[in-house]
């Protein structure tokens, strides 16, 4: 039950503010400590992708529309930057077997950029966004987002909203929108990566019975929430989320050093 609870809610959230739900799931899980992390990032993976197809099914008819000509190629860049990403995590993580020390980087490079994250949500308002034109430099982008989202293990939902808000001058909504459509290829072949690669046998997948139900009901609920809120609605919950994060990872970085 604790893990349908933690897939729904992180999944209703992530639907609503464009956060994907990784970026919750995955501090979440390493606050219980029940699963080592190449287990945290399919667990989440999963969940998350689950989350966005059920999110692009109800959002399909919506007045919120994908932005397909810029959200298609920074998928694109997602994708390959993933694959590095997950690559590198996998040779500091498995190979060197050092999973505490990967711990505290994938901790404190998440809490240092969602500090920067939720600065700009504050200043957002202040910030001229600009309106990124050129291909190969969307594709760069998407291929940094995929990087960090993969080595993160977060599905890099809050960095999306934040990038298509400052270099493609969508609003809160749209970007929302925007980055579920992102995440949803980010995370499919991150698990097809695995599908194809060491497989799934080494991991313990029992939880994805419960959080898998949980990601697809949030991701109805909150696309419905979504479609329904404003701009500034969705502003607040993107924040008051995000804060709670960067507080839960904070801790996660005291207590796998100290305790």
């Amino acid at each position: 039950m604790l893990y349908f609870i933690i897939g729904l809610l992180a999944s209703t959230l992530g639907a609503i503010a464009g956060l994907g739900g990784g970026v919750i799931i995955k501090p979440v899980l390493d606050f219980f400590g029940d699963f080592d992390l190449p287990t945290i990032g399919v667990l989440s993976a999963a969940t998350v992708l689950a989350m966005a197809t059920m999110s692009l099914i109800k959002l399909k008819n919506k007045e919120v529309q994908v932005d397909k000509a810029v959200s298609s190629i920074l998928a694109g860049g997602s994708i390959l930057g993933g694959v590095v990403g997950k690559s590198i995590f996998n040779v500091i993580a498995v190979s060197m077997n050092i999973p505490t020390i990967t711990a505290i980087i994938q901790s404190s490079v998440l809490a240092a950029l969602l500090t920067l994250v939720f600065i700009y949500f504050l200043k957002k308002d202040k910030v001229k966004s600009l309106a990124f034109k050129n291909k190969a430099g969307i594709f760069s982008i998407g291929l940094a987002l995929g990087f960090l989202s993969a080595f993160l293990g977060i599905g890099g939902g809050p960095l999306n909203v934040t990038v298509l808000i400052l270099l493609f001058a969508m609003n809160t909504k749209s970007a929302a929108v925007n980055s579920i459509f992102i995440i949803f290829f980010s995370q499919l072949s991150a698990l097809l990566l695995i599908a194809f690669t060491t497989g799934y046998a080494e991991y313990d997948l029992s939880m994805l019975l419960y959080m898998i139900p949980g990601g697809i009901l949030g991701g109805i609920i909150g696309s419905n929430f979504s479609v329904k809120l404003t701009d500034n609605q969705i502003d607040k919950i993107f924040s008051v989320t995000i804060l709670v994060i960067i507080f839960i990872n904070l801790y996660n970085i005291v207590e796998v050093t100290f305790l």
